[in-house]
């Protein structure tokens, strides 16, 4: 009777739905089927979830994916990077290749060498004027290519940029070419140009005052198409409401790119400056190719004499003079970091 009594279509258990309208058939239904077959739920665990596979399996998988990179990072670039950094604290040379570990160990003398070296410092002095003129040149041309194809009053825009982008994918030999075309004394493109207004140009490659200009104008053309399109990235990522509310309140074109356009791209300009100071603190191919340093080392970079003391098989002195490098392009960053992060959080 009791069973009977207890029955969904009894007038007993009808009374007990009533009284309990999230009862038997409520948590029946809630159950899942691991508490349907243990019958409960255990104190301390979440219904209806399973336990994953145990933390050091997990781990083991992660490393299993990333032993690949980790082992070519490892070997082509963390092993290099510290082997060097301790041969820049040796006297190692060419000619100690077959018995590397009988070196002498010189500490720091390899860096004080540096400064006493007139070579050394006519390159960092070289190297100095490269970046202090050619980044910002670079940067203010790229800036005022991508406001000109931004503006929308240019026609055929998509050529105009592969245009000023080709030059960054193009061979530096190829681009010399053309430069040393462009700049042959006497008949050169550019002093027959200056020839119709009875101008008789210089030998711009080999004249100790103008080659490092030369090659700062070059870099500058080659280089401003990378900017070109990060700067038209960034511009076209500021809402142009902004413009119609400054337009509506009074503020004229110049205002508006002070107030409104740099506040707005410091976080561009932040990268475009980084990593073209980066690339300007390392230029090589410059010098390379069209100069070979000269005249009279007047376009001698740091870069272009470490790879010359390599090949004369200095090879301590040579990694000192890489890690000064590494040290300048660590300091030149921050100060970009400081001067232009102000507004990017």
């Amino acid at each position: 009777m009791a069973e009977v009594s207890g029955r969904p279509g009894t007038a007993a258990g009808k009374a007990s739905t009533r009284a309990d309208p999230g009862g038997a058939a409520a948590t029946a239904r809630d159950r899942t089927p691991d508490q349907a077959a243990g019958g409960g739920v255990v104190a301390g665990t979440r219904p209806g979830r399973r336990s994953g596979p145990p933390r050091v399996g997990r781990t083991l998988t992660g490393w299993g994916f990333a032993l690949p990179f980790a082992l070519l990072f490892g070997v082509f670039t963390a092993g290099p990077v510290a082997a060097s950094l301790l041969m820049s604290l040796t006297d190692l040379r060419g000619t100690d290749l077959r018995t590397p570990l009988n070196v002498d160990f010189v500490g720091l003398d390899n860096y004080l060498r540096l400064l006493r070296d007139e070579k050394f410092l006519t390159a960092a002095g070289n190297t100095a004027v490269f970046v202090v003129v050619g980044v910002p040149l670079t940067m203010a041309l790229a800036l005022v290519v991508a406001l000109g194809l931004n503006s929308g009053l240019v026609r055929f825009q998509a050529v105009f940029r592969v245009g000023y982008y080709l030059p960054v994918v193009t061979s530096i030999v190829a681009i010399s070419v053309v430069w040393r075309f462009v700049l042959q004394p006497d008949t050169g493109l550019l002093d027959e140009i200056l020839g119709l207004y009875g101008i008789h140009g210089p030998n711009w490659l080999n004249d100790r005052r103008f080659a490092l200009p030369t090659l700062i104008v070059m870099s500058a053309w080659r280089n401003l198409g990378f900017g070109m399109v990060i700067f038209l990235a960034g511009l076209q990522a500021i809402p142009k409401d902004l413009y119609e509310a400054a337009t509506i309140d009074g503020a004229r074109r110049l205002a508006q790119f002070r107030y409104l356009t740099v506040p707005m791209l410091r976080p561009t300009m932040l990268f475009v400056a980084v990593v073209t100071t980066i690339g300007y603190v390392q230029f090589f191919e410059e010098p390379f190719v069209m100069t070979q340093g000269g005249p009279l080392d007047s376009t001698l970079s740091v870069a272009y004499h470490t790879y010359n003391q390599f090949g004369f098989g200095n090879y301590g002195y040579a990694s000192a003079m890489g890690y000064v490098l590494f040290v300048v392009v660590v300091l030149l960053s921050i100060a970009w970091f400081k001067l232009l992060r102000s507004d990017v959080d």
